[in-house]
């Protein structure tokens, strides 16, 4: 049964709407030490052919052996996904030749994955969540990596790559906006990054996917789908989704038909051009690994890895929610990293939720941005930033002398209490003071002041005067009753 078309994720075409329809195959690539079948390292960086085993590139007579670390985190995975945990499990081989495959197949899982169906709840940005089902993960090694600009006759072949344990997660057909794809790759960096499982870092290729697009006319059944292969951003992705989809549409249109193909995105020109077609598809002659029994295990292991699992971002936000009062937004902003959720809990503790949340998501996060910083960067603590907040609410500093005092604190360093004693920055709650201003400010502008009596609006100019004229150290509440006494407006 098709679910309901919503009208604004349908894409015009020359000849009436039409609905893209996505899956994705996420690779991410495990957290672990050492291999998925070989104690070398996955350190990233090394130099070419430095982390290979005589596993990894296939001597004669070596055999894998699992790495239990890596199994475990797969099934953390598909626990943070709310998957099914398959206690048995079968490798197989995927047979192909490819010059950075040295065995001339890949080990993988096909018919008996290690984790099967879950879901992902994605937030869009509208406001607006969707549930993306997971059809399966499983577990297989990585390739290695052929070189070919070292040398005009000759390529080369890096294998430190090679056995590095990935996690395929497919997810079903349920995406109908590059928007959706986009926030889906967002959620499952964050779970994946939150559990531990997977650092996310796409930029070193840890995090890429495999993005399938077709299209048809809203209730009809499936069209053609292309896959796009190996997209490592999430910009990129959208950008894919985008073009794939237009380029199909305009086919239809034309009278043609799809080619089910695969296909690549080229960044530079933000465009995919076919790879090899479904004819020239490969026959990967699937059958389970002889050198690997079926891998088992117990519902207590598994249940003692859901036990040690971290508090994951939905339950983080619906706590956040009840705890701190913050908005649905406020707390997904906040609980999108686990970094970020833990140093804003550091502040909000016994303090005002929501003034935390808004110095963290503006003053902290705006200045961040700016500098290309992320939060493990901050040079402003999370005890500095709760001593300022502290500050504003016990009304020793206005909001305006905070961020003076915030841009102190993070060019300069030092304890926010200190700096506002030693700088004479607290705020003047001297009634008889702000008054003298009040009175000054009123005497130099009689016009306005008569103004004002008849549109108190005005009030608001003479108060920001009052503040400009006392370096905006005045109580802020003082000066607005002040100036509506002294301007007999009510």
């Amino acid at each position: 049964m098709n679910a309901p078309v919503n009208p604004k994720k349908l894409i015009s075409g020359a000849l009436g709407d039409w609905e893209v329809v996505i899956g994705l195959e996420v690779h991410a690539q495990v957290t672990s030490r050492a291999k998925l079948f070989s104690g070398a390292s996955t350190a990233f960086g090394g130099a070419p052919n430095d982390h290979v085993s005589l596993v990894d590139a296939a001597m004669p007579g070596m055999l894998p052996v699992i790495n239990a670390e890596c199994i475990a985190q797969a099934v953390r995975t598909g626990l943070g996904l709310k998957a099914q945990i398959n206690l048995r499990s079968v490798f197989d081989r995927k047979n192909y030749f490819y010059p950075d495959l040295p065995q001339g197949y890949q080990i993988s899982q096909y018919k008996s994955p290690i984790v099967g169906e879950g879901e992902v709840t994605v937030d869009l940005p509208d406001g607006e969540s969707i549930r993306v089902g997971i059809e399966r993960l499983h577990l297989e090694q990585d390739a290695g990596k052929s070189i070919h600009d070292l040398s005009p006759t000759e390529s080369f072949v890096d294998l430190n790559r090679s056995g590095v344990a990935l996690m395929e997660i497919v997810s079903r057909p349920d995406m109908r906006s590059s928007d959706e794809a986009k926030a889906y790759v967002t959620k499952l960096r964050t779970i994946l990054r939150y559990l531990g499982t997977c650092d996310g870092d796409m930029e070193k290729g840890n995090l890429r996917a495999d993005v399938n697009v077709s299209v048809r006319r809203p209730g009809e059944p499936f069209g053609t789908r292309c896959e796009i292969k190996n997209v490592n951003s999430i910009r990129f992705i959208g950008q894919a989704i985008e073009y794939e989809a237009r380029r199909q549409i305009a086919i239809i249109e034309d009278g043609g038909t799809i080619d089910q193909e695969t296909r690549l995105f080229d960044a530079g020109k933000g465009e995919t051009r076919s790879m090899r077609s479904k004819e020239e598809a490969h026959d990967y002659r699937y059958f389970p690994d002889p050198d690997l029994l079926p891998l088992e295990f117990d519902q207590v292991f598994v249940d003692g890895l859901a036990a040690a699992l971290p508090e994951l971002p939905d339950e983080k936000k619906v706590r956040f929610i009840g705890d701190y009062g913050l908005t649905p937004y406020d707390a997904g902003v906040l609980t999108a990293e686990r970094e970020t959720a833990d140093y804003f809990e550091e502040i909000a503790r016994g303090r005002d939720g929501k003034a935390a949340a808004n110095w963290v998501i503006n003053e902290l996060f705006g200045r961040l941005n700016k500098e290309g910083k992320g939060i493990e960067n901050s040079p402003v603590s999370a005890d500095q930033l709760g001593a300022i907040v502290d500050l504003i609410g016990e009304k020793v500093i206005s909001g305006k002398i905070a961020k003076d005092l915030f841009e102190i604190v993070w060019s300069e360093g030092g304890d926010p209490r200190e700096l506002v004693e030693t700088r004479g920055m607290k705020q003047v709650t001297d009634t008889g003071a702000i008054e003298a201003a009040v009175d000054q400010v009123i005497a130099a502008n009689p016009d306005k002041a008569e103004q004002a009596k008849a549109k108190p609006t005005l009030a608001g100019w003479f108060v920001g005067q009052v503040m400009k004229a006392t370096g905006g150290k005045a109580a802020p509440a003082a000066v607005n009753a002040l100036v509506k006494q002294k301007l007999g407006i009510e």
